[in-house]
């Protein structure tokens, strides 16, 4: 064998750097080599990091101030996978911090987080970046930005992961999200209600509850309901009812249930399926308070629908809301009393609740808990309208005399309820003569006196009721309600009018007291109220016709002084104010020989009254005048001449409606808004008006707080009662108020109105019933 010749080792070249292991003790240092160009430092340098932000907020706080989170972002995008992986779940942590979240919307890496979310992914990355936007996701700006990246569509996919982690934190991210009306509406057409209801199974409660809570926000909206319904998601909602080891989901559980019952269709379903009569059997049976309240405001909730009602009555409901009118709890006590007013509307339980129900209110009455007293009185109020049974049953149970001391309530919605029962006793005259006797006339004088137009409106209707004698009507007088029920006269609100002019109608039944309100009448109107009228074209009588109309009307066959009425008619009218000076509160008669240097003076007071003050331009306090408006003009005209006419209050809306929408651009689909270009239209105004206040008459295009500015101003022109409400985003509508005669009301008065909300831009004239307002407002706006 020849030798062996030992190889030579070549020496390394001289450009290659040798390995260096590096061993830093030093955050900043390892933040500084975030920095670096190689794959292998990049990721040891994230997992070092991770580690120290799992040690607290304190070490969260110190990598923000190192300048950390920036050069971290880049590396979400990073070409290696393993850096990439650390830097997410570095975020995951992170993003718990308040500073953290602030500096990553600003630096917009929303994008690149949601990216991780796709499916070729890492189930660790899929972890983390949806522990970051779950993270994120509880502060409204990161929610918007979050579905404005498309975030939703990958969230509801991971609902399916096999990783529990995953599933939580997505489904906690929905549950953030959907709290917004918007995702809401795209979270139903992405059909993520299947995959919701696949979690309910889960093995983790925390994941149930998240599921459970998701769900109860979004069945608020009825498409939702519907989907739930067609999933046959009502079944596990039951079960998880049934199972006591669940027991710390059932609030939850119920609540969800309480948002299905407003449907005809879930409701039918549910009670053929034999779900309703357990549902009620678990709230009676149940030991649980917050289950027993979640459980009467369920029934609350979908007792609103006639339907609804019929068919708890079958199931005997009233036996349940009896029951739980007994607990120890308020909460409980106020919600199933709530639920006992929402099925008065069902003639059979009125009945059923005169032995049962009845006297468990009167009793509530004498509660110490405000709330409790108001939720009593307000069943009671229910209960006791249009049936003279249950008013009587109410009396036989000792109800007047908490029902007076609740007059004194610091509630006024007890106050008002009170009232009303009250009101409902007295059309019987052996109770209304026991009502006078418990001092009655002393105890309505507080709530005649209330700011509050309802306590109004049911006091003095109160009144019109009781005072049917000679001794009740002296009583009142002598407790001073003479005074507060005239100045219910003046009230803007027209139920509170109506129903003072029907009681002060009852006390002028006596010569005595028509004498003492003929006294008490109403003051004259002060010179702003006369002013503030001129605008509107009305003619308004002076502080002296008030005082002379009061005086002719006491003693006009006695005073030989006094002009006669037909002395009054011949006056010359004019179509704007006139407004008389002092002298004028002399008698007609007398006046007349004053001369023409009277006569010139108060035409001349007239005039300075009904002018605006004009000023020089050399005087220093010299008034800016608004633009004339001559479009303007002409839309109060034009609505005055067609739809002032109309009779029904609701057309009356409708056309006015349509009548704005026309003039600012007509109607505009939803889908083609974006091509609405109102922007540049009131631009080209300000240009040529050189200011920023437009009248609203020269506005052709106007968008939605546009449209209902100049529905408000026309609508107060003609006398519609409309609010003008400003929301978000531009955006702004009308609210009016309509009856529906069809509804019963308390005796002797018309039902309270209901609200809809007036649309103005894309079905004009189309009204809808405020409920849930946040979606109504959705679907118009």
């Amino acid at each position: 064998m020849g030798k062996k010749i030992k190889k030579e080792v070549e020496p390394p070249p001289k450009d290659v750097f040798d390995p260096l292991t590096i061993e830093s003790k030093k955050a900043a240092t390892v933040v500084l080599m975030l920095n670096s160009p190689e794959e292998e430092i990049l990721a040891k340098a994230c997992e070092a990091i991770y580690r120290f932000a799992l040690k607290g907020e304190e070490n969260k706080a110190t990598l923000l101030e190192l300048g950390a989170v920036e050069p971290l972002t880049k590396l979400l995008t990073h070409e290696d996978k393993i850096v990439r992986r650390n830097a997410t779940m570095i975020f995951g942590i992170l993003a718990s911090n308040n500073d953290v979240k602030k500096l990553l919307r600003e630096l917009d890496v929303m994008n690149s987080v949601i990216a991780q979310l796709a499916p070729e992914e890492e189930v660790v990355i899929h972890e983390f970046a949806s522990l970051c936007l779950a993270n994120m996701s509880a502060e409204y700006t990161s929610k918007v930005q979050i579905f404005e990246h498309g975030g939703l569509e990958p969230l509801i996919r991971l609902l399916s992961s096999p990783d529990p982690d995953v599933k939580k934190n997505s489904i906690e991210c929905i549950y953030n999200l959907v709290q917004d009306f918007q995702c809401r509406a795209t979270l139903q057409e992405l059909n993520a209600i299947p995959s919701i209801l696949d979690l309910l199974k889960s093995e983790y409660p925390i994941i149930q509850l998240l599921a459970l809570k998701t769900l109860g926000v979004i069945t608020n909206d009825k498409e939702s309901r519907a989907m739930l319904r067609d999933n046959q998601g009502l079944d596990p909602l039951i079960k998880i009812l049934e199972t006591k080891e669940l027991n710390d989901l059932h609030i939850e559980a119920l609540s969800v249930i309480a948002n299905c019952l407003e449907d005809m269709d879930t409701m039918v379903l549910i009670q053929q399926t034999g779900g309703l009569k357990k549902l009620l059997t678990f709230a009676e049976n149940s030991t649980i308070p917050d289950i027993q309240k979640n459980a009467a405001k369920a029934i609350t909730k979908a007792a609103y629908d006639p339907e609804n009602r019929k068919l708890f009555h079958e199931q005997e409901v009233e036996k349940c809301l009896v029951t739980l009118l007994g607990s120890e709890n308020d909460g409980t006590k106020i919600a199933a009393s709530q639920a006992i007013s929402a099925m008065c509307e069902n003639s059979g339980s009125k009945d059923f609740f005169n032995n049962q129900g009845i006297p468990q209110l009167i009793q509530l009455l004498k509660s110490d808990n405000d709330e409790v007293r108001e939720a009593a009185a307000l069943a009671l109020a229910n209960l006791t309208t249009c049936n003279p049974a249950n008013a009587k049953a109410a009396a036989e149970a000792d109800g007047i005399d908490p029902l007076i001391n609740t007059l004194s309530s610091k509630r006024e919605g007890a106050v008002a309820n009170a009232a009303t029962v009250l009101t409902n006793m007295a059309t019987q005259e052996p109770l209304r003569v026991s009502i006078q006797s418990h001092n009655a006339m002393h105890a309505i004088i507080g709530p005649l006196r209330s700011a509050n137009t309802v306590v109004q409106s049911k006091a003095a209707l109160m009144v019109a009721a009781t005072v049917c004698d000679v001794e009740a009507r002296t009583e009142l007088k002598n407790a001073g309600g003479l005074e507060p029920l005239v100045e219910l006269l003046h009230s803007k609100n027209d139920e509170v009018r109506r129903h003072a002019s029907w009681a002060v109608t009852v006390c002028a039944n006596d010569e005595l007291m028509a004498t003492e309100l003929c006294r008490l009448s109403p003051p004259p109107l002060s010179m702003e109220d006369k002013s503030s009228d001129i605008g509107y074209g009305r003619s308004i009588s002076s502080s002296s016709s008030l005082r002379r109309a009061s005086k002719e009307k006491t003693s006009y066959h006695s005073s030989a002084g006094v002009g006669s009425p037909t002395e009054e008619k011949s006056e010359p009218t004019s179509g704007r104010n006139t407004v008389l000076s002092k002298s004028a509160t002399k008698e007609k008669g007398s006046r007349k020989g004053k001369g023409k240097k009277e006569e010139e003076k108060v035409k001349e007071e007239e005039e300075v009254l009904s002018v605006p003050k004009m000023t020089g331009e050399g005087s220093p306090d010299k008034e800016w005048c608004p633009p004339s408006d001559p479009d303007f003009c002409l839309y109060v005209y034009e609505v005055t001449k067609t739809i002032l006419p109309i009779t029904n209050m609701k057309e009356q809306v409708e056309a006015l409606a349509k009548y704005v929408a026309e003039r600012m651009g007509g109607h505009i689909p939803k889908e083609k808004l974006h091509e609405f270009s109102w922007e540049l239209h009131i631009s080209e105004l300000k240009f040529q008006l050189k200011s920023n206040v437009i009248p609203i008459g020269q506005i052709k295009k106007g968008i939605f707080y546009h449209r209902a500015l100049l529905f408000k101003a026309l609508a107060d022109k003609i006398g519609i009662g409309c609010t003008l409400v400003r929301g978000e985003y531009g955006r702004a509508w009308n609210e009016v108020k309509l009856m529906d005669r069809t509804r019963k009301g308390v005796i002797g008065c018309l039902p309270p109105p209901e609200t809809y909300i007036v649309d103005l831009m894309f079905h004009p004239g189309e009204l809808m019933k405020l409920r849930s307002k946040e979606a109504d407002l959705y679907r118009f706006l």
